[in-house]
C-alpha cells in the first residue's frame, strides 16, 4: 500500500480496535457479564461511566504528549492501553477488576483520535482531509460489526472474546509502528493554549457534543440489556442487532462526502434527529414488548433492528460532523480541533451512563429512552460551527503563543 493508504488503513484499524472492540463491545457483552459477575444496573452504569471518564483523561494526555512524542507514539500508547484493558477484562473475577479493565479501554479511545487527526493533517492536503478523517472515523462501525460476528460465533463467551480482541490489539499496535509518521507533530504550539477556547463557534459546538454524548449512552452501554429485557431478544438476536448497528454506522464513511454535498449544518442536524428517532423507536419497541409480549408477533424484532441500524448510522455521521467542524474551526491545531469536541462528547457519556442506569431502575427503560432521545433532539439547538477563521482573525503564526 502507498504511504497515505497505509496510514488510513492502520488508523481505521486502531479506531475499530479502540472504539468498536475495546470500548463499545462492553455494551454488547454486558448481559453475559452481569450474569457472571452479578452486577446491578447501577453498577454496570458506573463502570461504563468510568470508561467515558477515562476517555476524557486520554484526550487530555494526547494533547499534552502529542507535541513531544508525535502521532505515532501516542497512537501506539492507545493500542497498548486497549490491549492491556481487554486482556485484564478477560481475567476479571469481580466488578472492581472489570471496572479497572474497562477504564483502561476507555483511556485508549481518548489517546487514539488526536494523533490520528494530526497524522492525517501531515499527510493529506486540506481538500482530502475530510474524506480521510470520515473513513477513519467509520472504523468504529467495523469494530462493532466484528464484535457482533464474534459474539455469534462464540455464543457470547465474553472472556474468550476479550482475550481474542487483546491479541488483535497487539497486531494493530505493531502495524501503527510502520504506518504513522514518526517524530513530533510538526511546527506549531504544543500543549493546550487556553485562548483557543474563545474561538467563535467552539462553545456551541461543545455544548451540542456534550448533549449528543449524554444521549448516546442509552444504546452504547445498555442497548443489549434493553433488547434482551424489553424486546425479549435472544442472545443471537442481540448479536445480530449489534451487527446491524455497526453496518448502519459504516455509512459514516461517507460523512465527508455528505457534508460537501449538503452542507455540514444540515447533515449535523439530520444525524442528531436520527439518533433521537432511533432511541424513540427502541422505547416504543420496549413498551410494546412489555405489554403485548408474543401477541406483537414479528413487529417487535423488526422495530428493534430498525432502531439499532438507524442509531448506528446517525451516531457515526453525527460524530463525524463534530470531527470535521472541530478541525475546520482550529486548522492550526487539528489535534485540539478533534479533541475538544470529542472530549466534551465523552464528558456527556461519562455523565449519561450512570444517569441512564439510575433512571432505568426508577422509571423503566421506556421512559429513560424517551428522556435521552429528547436530549439528542435538544443538541440540534446548537448550530454547527461556521466557516474557518479568516487569515486576519487566525491565531499567531507557529512558534508564537496566541494572544
Amino acid at each position: 500500500m502507498t504511504g497515505r493508504l497505509n496510514l488510513v488503513a492502520a488508523s481505521f484499524a486502531l479506531t475499530a480496535l479502540a472504539y468498536g472492540l475495546a470500548r463499545f463491545a462492553y455494551g454488547l457483552l454486558l448481559p453475559r457479564i452481569r450474569d457472571d459477575l452479578a452486577l446491578s444496573t447501577s453498577a454496570a452504569g458506573w463502570i461504563g461511566g468510568g470508561a467515558f471518564a477515562a476517555y476524557c483523561l486520554g484526550i487530555v494526555l494526547a494533547f499534552l504528549l502529542g507535541g513531544r512524542l508525535g502521532p505515532r507514539r501516542v497512537a501506539m500508547l492507545a493500542g497498548l492501553a486497549a490491549t492491556a484493558g481487554m486482556a485484564l477484562a478477560a481475567a476479571a473475577a469481580s466488578g472492581r477488576v472489570l471496572g479497572l479493565a474497562i477504564t483502561l479501554t476507555g483511556l485508549s479511545t481518548g489517546l487514539a483520535s488526536p494523533p490520528l487527526a494530526a497524522a492525517v493533517t501531515r499527510r493529506f492536503d486540506e481538500a482530502d482531509r475530510p474524506k480521510a478523517n470520515g473513513a477513519i472515523n467509520a472504523g468504529t462501525a467495523a469494530g462493532i460489526v466484528l464484535s457482533g460476528l464474534a459474539t455469534l460465533a462464540t455464543a457470547g463467551a465474553w472472556r474468550e472474546l476479550y482475550a481474542v480482541f487483546a491479541g488483535l490489539g497487539g497486531i494493530v499496535t505493531l502495524w501503527l509502528r510502520f504506518a504513522l509518521p514518526a517524530g513530533a507533530a510538526g511546527p506549531g504550539p504544543a500543549g493546550f493554549p487556553r485562548a483557543i477556547l474563545t474561538r467563535p463557534g467552539l462553545a456551541g459546538l461543545c455544548a451540542g457534543a456534550f448533549l449528543m454524548g449524554l444521549s448516546s449512552t442509552a444504546i452504547w452501554t445498555f442497548g443489549a440489556d434493553i433488547l434482551r429485557g424489553g424486546l425479549a431478544f435472544s442472545g443471537r438476536q442481540v448479536a445480530l442487532a449489534w451487527i446491524v448497528l455497526g453496518c448502519g454506522g459504516s455509512l459514516g464513511a461517507a460523512t465527508g462526502l455528505l457534508t460537501a454535498r449538503f452542507g455540514t449544518g444540515r447533515v449535523h442536524r439530520i444525524a442528531l434527529l436520527g439518533m433521537a428517532l432511533g432511541e424513540t423507536a427502541l422505547a416504543l419497541g420496549s413498551t410494546l414488548g412489555s405489554t403485548l409480549g408474543a401477541a406483537a408477533g414479528p413487529s417487535i424484532p423488526a422495530l428493534g433492528f430498525a432502531a439499532m441500524g438507524l442509531f448506528g448510522t446517525a451516531y457515526i455521521v453525527a460524530s463525524g460532523t463534530f470531527l470535521i467542524q472541530g478541525i475546520h474551526r482550529l486548522p492550526d491545531r487539528p489535534d485540539l480541533g478533534l479533541g475538544i469536541p470529542f472530549l466534551t462528547l465523552a464528558v456527556g457519556q461519562a455523565v449519561g451512563a450512570p444517569l441512564f442506569g439510575s433512571l432505568t431502575e426508577t422509571a423503566g427503560p421506556g421512559i429513560a429512552l424517551l428522556a435521552f432521545a429528547a436530549i439528542a433532539g435538544g443538541a440540534t439547538l446548537f448550530p454547527a460551527a461556521g466557516p474557518p477563521l479568516t487569515p486576519r482573525a487566525a491565531p499567531a503564526p507557529p512558534g508564537r503563543a496566541p494572544e
